[in-house]
């Protein structure tokens, strides 16, 4: 075994592979997945309580359900924007078996930023629980500077809007965890309109030239229902 394998951050403190299994066989509620995203959110936003939603347990895929992920957060950033952070891409409770992995699971958390003004959060929420349900059932994967093409209408169902499609940055404050698992990213969803879209399905060095431009504008990368502007 290498020291990979036998030794792995776990928020501030390196954790041996016997401890860590002493630890999950004697406190159930050890949950150093999920211990170790709320300690990289509380970097950013200190002793903030975030607006915590579970999903129902009985509709999670554990249990036979099609609900993948366990949770969402939401604080509220100085920045204006509120951010929402998925709990479930990742190994979030005590497992021996998944110690010292490169990846932690899927080896992401997905985020997305909304405008503060915005009070409805759900559709977003369940936006990203759609996007965890077809990679848990398609076995594929997100990555930075990809896009997620809908139907061509709002990405809220309840709301007109321009913006129509998502494309896939590295979450501008959250950077890279370690965590008993392994490495854990933070997948920020920004949405684009339709326009930047079929730029980025022309041309995939559009998606880099799109980053460069959102991030001039919109250096958080936040998305707003009410924006009309294309940057393609």
């Amino acid at each position: 075994m290498g020291l990979f394998d036998k030794l792995r951050n776990n928020g501030d403190k390196k954790i041996t592979k016997e401890e860590f299994i002493k630890r999950v066989r004697e406190d159930e509620d050890y949950a150093p997945g999920w211990e170790a995203i709320e300690g990289a959110l509380k970097v950013i936003y200190k002793d903030q309580e975030p607006a915590h939603f579970g999903t129902l347990i009985t509709s999670r895929a554990i249990f036979g359900g099609d609900e993948y992920l366990d949770g969402y957060s939401i604080y509220d950033s100085s920045n204006g924007y509120k951010h929402i952070v998925t709990f479930g891409m990742t190994e979030l409770y005590g497992n021996e078996e998944a110690f010292g992995g490169e990846w932690n699971k899927w080896g992401y958390e997905m985020t997305i930023k909304l405008k503060a003004d915005n009070d409805d959060c759900m559709w977003a929420m369940d936006m990203l629980g759609n996007l965890a349900r077809y990679t848990y059932s398609s076995e594929r994967f997100f990555e930075p500077y990809q896009y997620i093409q809908g139907n061509g209408s709002s990405i809220c169902k309840d709301k007109e809007s321009k913006i129509t499609a998502l494309f896939i940055v590295n979450d501008t404050e959250l950077n890279t965890i370690d965590t008993v698992y392994g490495k854990t990213d933070f997948l920020q969803m920004v949405g684009i309109t339709e326009n930047d879209l079929q730029k980025l399905k022309e041309d995939s060095d559009n998606a880099l030239r799109l980053y460069e431009l959102i991030k001039q504008d919109n250096p958080y990368f936040v998305t707003d229902l009410n924006s009309k502007k294309s940057y393609l």
